[in-house]
């Protein structure tokens, strides 16, 4: 059980950018837009982050300005693929090679710099409770925010009419368009939230659950939450599940070996990405559910005027 405390604590740290990143992945793919640049968006995030903290002192505004990074990233992104009606899959492609790069660029004076110390990560008092409390409440309010931007995220999709809208410009957008809705200007303010939560998920990678600045930290982090809404059939509360599932898998290296059990680090590495591939490909076995969940006009463009 004392084991078992910090397991569950470091699986909640590695699950939260994650999750962050995968639901703003769901609202936007909710709206039909696929957006394959989160990986760079991500990666931007990070060293804009990290350079305002570095500067200022001020983790609030670091995490402001990894939101802000990201969702500028998802503003040029949906000036070419909406505003110019470019290829959805290619222009995401090119946004994730920009944003490498970018990042690469950016962060060549902040490497191997650190951080100001901040005070100490969890809710006062519950933090004190014996096991409960450093498996769970000892934990950064970023990863506690994130829980509650799932659930607002689901009560907004499901519960509200702006919700029914955005999912109506997903599933049919010349029924929402003919309907007076603005098919365009719900899918860039969707990508807009997308890109603010990829944003806040790079953030706190290089401030909080690193924290450092190295190229290409997120480590493939994008294209996992990509594929966790797939596996979460984007449903909000299987992102959850799908989230802290590959963030315990990428955590399970650290937990065996200070278990004593000797198992190569290089395979250990591996196992995120292969569980990634093992569900996708589970996954895929039945297509006919993937079209059941998947909105019906995903990664369709939309022109008015055509």
């Amino acid at each position: 059980m004392d084991s078992l405390a910090p397991l569950i604590a470091a699986t909640l740290n590695a699950g939260t950018p994650l999750l962050l990143a995968a639901i703003g992945v769901l609202v936007h793919e909710k709206a039909g837009v696929v957006n394959l640049g989160v990986e760079g968006m991500m990666l931007v995030a990070a060293v804009v982050g990290f350079a305002v903290v570095h500067a200022t002192g001020s983790y609030a505004l670091g995490f402001v300005g990894g939101a802000l990074a990201g969702a500028a990233l998802a503003a040029v992104f949906a000036l070419f693929a909406l505003g110019l009606h470019a290829n959805q899959y290619a222009t995401g492609l090119a946004l994730a090679l920009l944003g490498g790069g970018l990042s690469s660029f950016i962060g060549l004076p902040y490497a191997g710099l650190s951080l100001p110390a901040r005070e100490a990560d969890g809710i006062a008092l519950l933090r004190e409770l014996p096991w409960v409390g450093p498996a769970l409440f000892s934990l950064h309010l970023l990863v506690y925010l994130a829980l509650l931007l799932t659930a607002a995220v689901a009560w907004f999709l499901f519960r509200t009419r702006g919700g029914l809208v955005l999912r109506a410009v997903g599933e049919s957008p010349e029924a929402a368009h003919a309907l007076g809705h603005s098919v365009r200007g719900m899918r860039v303010a969707a990508l807009l939230f997308g890109g603010a939560c990829a944003g806040l998920a790079g953030a706190f990678l290089s401030t909080v659950y690193t924290p450092l600045w190295a190229e290409g930290m997120t480590a493939g982090r994008g294209w996992i939450a990509l594929a966790v809404v797939v596996f979460a059939t984007w449903r909000p509360a299987r992102v959850v599940a799908g989230a802290y599932l590959f963030g315990g898998m990428t955590m399970l290296q650290l937990h065996l070996q200070g278990l004593g059990v000797q198992v190569a680090s290089q395979l250990m590495s591996m196992t995120p990405y292969l569980a990634t591939i093992v569900v996708l490909a589970l996954i895929s076995r039945n297509p006919g559910w993937i079209r059941l969940n998947m909105p019906g006009s995903l990664g369709k463009p939309f022109n008015p005027n055509a």
